[in-house]
């Protein structure tokens, strides 16, 4: 089975997508995290529709949550493993917000560490965020060493600085 075809989460994901995400009202982490990745036709679906372009190919992608408004969070499976939790995640808002959050699993531990969720990073990654103490425990335990959210997006948006640019290209 492919990196696309199996609907479980690895088990880290499945851990911290359990913890609380407190939205702090309104200053603490917008994220609805998903017990299951979206199916590969699901996910098919929704990026054509998303893209405007009914030949766009979402293969690549494996959605793990959404923020409030529908936008989606997902792996985006472009390096050369089978391990997911090395892949970038990336985020695509329901108004067109396209980002890359973190070069891998790990580093996104610390984007929600520092109380910076998907869409908070994309939208509004300068403003001051809540800390997130279980978030933080989490990531202490599972990735090291520890990171500031802004140490997080610049490495990601280095690496992978194409990631925007590709996307919209698929817009119709």
């Amino acid at each position: 089975m492919s990196l696309s075809e199996k609907n479980s989460l690895p088990e880290l994901l499945s851990q911290v997508n359990q913890l609380p995400y407190d939205y702090a009202d309104g200053d603490g982490i917008d994220f609805e995290p998903y017990d299951v990745f979206l199916s590969v036709d699901e996910t098919s679906h929704w990026f054509r529709a998303w893209t405007g372009n009914s030949d766009a190919d979402a293969s690549k992608f494996r959605v793990f949550g959404q923020d409030g408004t529908g936008g989606y969070v997902a792996f985006w499976t472009v390096r050369n493993t089978s391990d997911l939790l090395a892949q970038p995640i990336v985020f695509m808002g329901s108004e067109g917000e396209t980002a890359v959050l973190a070069r891998n699993f790990y580093d996104y531990l610390w984007l929600l560490a520092d109380g910076m969720g998907p869409c908070e990073a994309t939208s509004f990654p300068e403003s001051a965020r809540v800390p997130q103490p279980e978030l933080e425990r989490f990531a202490l335990k599972n990735s090291v060493p520890a990171r500031k959210a802004a140490e997080v997006l610049r490495d990601a948006r280095t690496e992978f600085p194409s990631f925007v640019q590709d996307v919209e290209a698929k817009c119709r």
